[in-house]
């Protein structure tokens, strides 16, 4: 028991590790017209700018088994793309922004099995400076050059690259640091009773 309370005070005094307020932080428009989740990377999971305190959002429907309902990402084992309630749905910009990396990798992978680099990417640019990439996205929509709206329809949901189903990493930095991403939610509330 002391050997953790020291090992656990050691990592929290680490200069390593910034406190949740003191993350620079980015609002972005919700990246779809469903009910979603997200889980996040946290600081020091991933290195890259567009990785470190990137989401990986899973669209969900509110299904009934056994009287009850329950959130779920997927039907019966979700042994297949299809299976995922998010699979080839519509992806939106979470910025007005330029386009100005894209990257198609049509390999869908299988669902469980982790797949090979690189996923097909969007890369948008808003004019303060702040880059968004969504990745394992497929049939992307727009091209470099491209300006965009917020929430405009930029491509659909894969499962390409190191990934395992049917989802979409976000990452925003700007200038190399990474943004904790935080979606707005009025921009969320509007959406979702439009839909």
């Amino acid at each position: 028991m002391k050997t953790t309370f020291v090992l656990l005070a050691s990592i929290y005094a680490s200069s390593a590790f910034a406190s949740p307020g003191e993350l620079p932080s980015v609002t972005a428009h919700p990246i779809f017209k469903q009910p979603y989740t997200c889980t996040e990377h946290w600081l020091g999971s991933l290195k890259a700018p567009g990785d470190a305190l990137g989401a990986d959002c899973v669209i969900q429907q509110m299904v009934e088994v056994k009287g009850r309902l329950w959130m779920r990402a997927h039907k019966g084992d979700g042994r297949r793309n299809s299976d995922w309630y998010g699979w080839g749905q519509e992806v939106l910009s979470p910025c007005a922004c330029e386009v100005v990396n894209v990257k198609n990798n049509p390999t869908p992978n299988k669902p469980g099995i982790l797949g090979k680099a690189p996923a097909g990417f969007v890369e948008l640019k808003r004019e303060d400076g702040v880059h968004f990439v969504l990745a394992h996205v497929t049939r992307m929509t727009v091209k470099p050059g491209d300006k965009v709206d917020s929430g405009q329809h930029i491509a659909y949901v894969g499962n390409n690259g190191f990934s395992r189903h049917p989802h979409i990493h976000m990452g925003a930095w700007r200038d190399k640091e990474s943004l904790q991403i935080r979606f707005d939610l009025a921009a969320m509330g509007k959406l979702f009773a439009e839909n």
